[in-house]
């Protein structure tokens, strides 16, 4: 099976996720089209009960699955990896197909008294049969993850997004005539529809590649793997637990703010429509330098384990602070783009120039936010998941009650839920760091954020000076687009200049490599 370096599994997942994002992206447009605010704003509002359920049904899993494979393939341990996946299989087909029949009856009760419109109902019942498909699929990409072999999952994501964004626009035309209710639920079954196909593809594989097989002696592999299951439950349990954290704040995100803002005197609509604008449209904006933090911590957990357990401290220390790097590198320049054109390119996205407000104040903050993935990820991979977990709870907690005690207030309204958003991302981005410090000894030279601060300056002084030269920019796309084409060569110039990417790290990349 073809193993990838870091930097190349980093790649692989990196080119993988900027095809997903751009076809998520035409996919949010084609939704708001058609669907409009309240539409975008019932099915932002139904996702994130849907992501707490599959984040209890993974159980953690897919994390726990690429740090133990990962080990036991340095250890070149075979029966290991056949026990672990035996275990996961087992684990993620009880726990799929309860919690999909629990989603399922309390569905009604949460679109009603939770959520606070019955018309979610819809797009949750449409999108429940999703629970054991992902399931499934997540724990063959932690195998491969764990096998450092990217391609599969890589592959597997762009499949899902052609297959979504080939449905969604006739699905939502077709149920609009009955409501926006039915229209959001078309977007969901798109998404069931690219998922099964992901994982069909991911299925096949699996089968043509296993180094193990997995039908023989299941019965006598699984009363032996008892030991296996305890190492995996020390990394999938807090892991599950710092998932269940986020995916519950996101969860009862939409609640208080449905809640609060009616205390600060919105209306129903008028609190749907805030919030699909900074859910649907704001934050998806935000979050685009995520792919590449994601791939990274992706890469980044088997990485950092077989250096663990080869007892090799300064690699893990160097692969820390490359990912943070790069991923420094990535959320920088999207950060100027975003706090300097934020309200053309809204405009010509979504035709909703007035959610800029919200972009300008939050860019600056969610460069904290791009560190965290990667940071999460080290301190998985060194068996510190708890530790991670409770920063995740203390974020939570203290962005909740401050969402709740702003929020509420008339002089914040949903300003008050962009204000706890960004104490969230702050704190528990200072919470990673701190752990890494104390148990590691991990910190960031003051000369790198000397060269982060120069960066971003040099950089925010020449996407202003351009965007006085082409004051058109503001009006028409082309302008645009020759704007960011002009300051994205500069930007890459610069991170060569400062070294945010090296000659050794490009060294590693394939068409380097034919090039020598």
């Amino acid at each position: 099976m073809a193993k990838q370096t870091f930097i190349q599994g980093t790649l692989v997942l990196i080119i993988a996720g900027l095809i997903t994002r751009f076809l998520g992206f035409i996919n949010r447009i084609v939704v708001a089209r058609i669907m409009g605010e309240e539409g975008v704003g019932l099915y932002m509002m139904a996702l994130p009960t849907l992501f707490l359920v599959i984040t209890i049904t993974h159980f953690g899993l897919p994390v726990a699955i690429s740090k133990r494979v990962a080990e036991a393939d340095a250890n070149g341990d075979r029966q290991k990896i056949k026990k672990i996946l035996l275990v996961s299989f087992s684990l993620t087909f009880i726990l799929s197909t309860i919690f999909t029949i629990i989603f399922i009856l309390i569905s009604p009760v949460v679109a009603q008294y939770l959520l606070t419109d019955h018309r979610t109902l819809y797009p949750l019942l449409a999108i429940s049969p999703i629970i054991p498909i992902v399931a499934i699929s997540a724990v063959l990409r932690g195998y491969f993850q764990g096998l450092q072999n990217m391609k599969p999952q890589a592959i597997s994501q762009v499949i899902e997004q052609i297959v979504r964004i080939t449905l969604v626009a006739f699905l939502t035309k077709l149920l609009l005539p009955y409501g926006v209710e039915f229209a959001a639920s078309g977007a969901m079954i798109s998404v069931i529809i690219g998922e099964f196909c992901s994982l069909m593809f991911i299925i096949y594989q699996f089968k043509n590649k296993k180094r193990i097989k997995l039908r023989r002696n299941i019965g006598q592999s699984l009363q032996k793997a008892k030991g296996t299951l305890r190492e995996l439950m020390s990394i999938a349990l807090p892991t599950t637990g710092s998932g269940i954290v986020g995916r519950l704040s996101h969860f009862l995100e939409p609640i208080l703010v449905s809640q609060s803002l009616a205390i600060a005197g919105y209306t129903v609509t008028q609190s749907t429509k805030l919030y699909g604008e900074l859910t649907g449209y704001v934050l998806p904006l935000l979050f685009l330098p995520t792919f590449i933090t994601t791939s990274l911590s992706t890469a980044l957990v088997p990485s950092i384990s077989e250096a663990d357990a080869k007892n090799q401290v300064k690699l893990i220390h160097f692969r820390i602070h490359q990912s943070i790097r790069l991923s420094f590198a990535s959320g920088a320049f999207a950060t100027i783009i975003l706090f300097i054109f934020a309200k053309p390119i809204l405009a010509f996205m979504y035709n909703d120039p007035d959610a800029s407000r919200f972009v300008t104040l939050m860019a600056p903050f969610f460069i904290l936010l791009y560190f965290q993935a990667p940071l999460q990820a080290a301190l998985q991979a060194l068996d510190l998941a708890k530790q991670a977990m409770y920063n995740s709870i203390i974020g939570s907690v203290v962005k909740l009650s401050t969402l709740i005690i702003l929020a509420s207030q008339p002089q914040f309204g949903i300003m008050g839920v962009v204000l706890a958003i960004i104490v969230g991302v702050i704190l528990v981005t200072l919470l990673h760091f701190a752990v890494l410090f104390k148990h590691i000894q991990f910190r960031l030279p003051f000369g790198d954020i000397v060269k982060m601060m120069s960066l971003l300056l040099i950089t925010y002084y020449m996407g202003n000076m351009l965007y006085n030269l082409f004051p058109g920019a503001e009006q028409n796309l082309l302008p645009l687009f020759i704007v960011l084409i002009i300051l994205a060569v500069f930007y890459i110039i610069l991170l060569f200049i400062f070294r945010f990417i090296t000659k050794d790290e490009l060294a590693q990349l394939p068409v380097f490599n034919k090039l020598k």
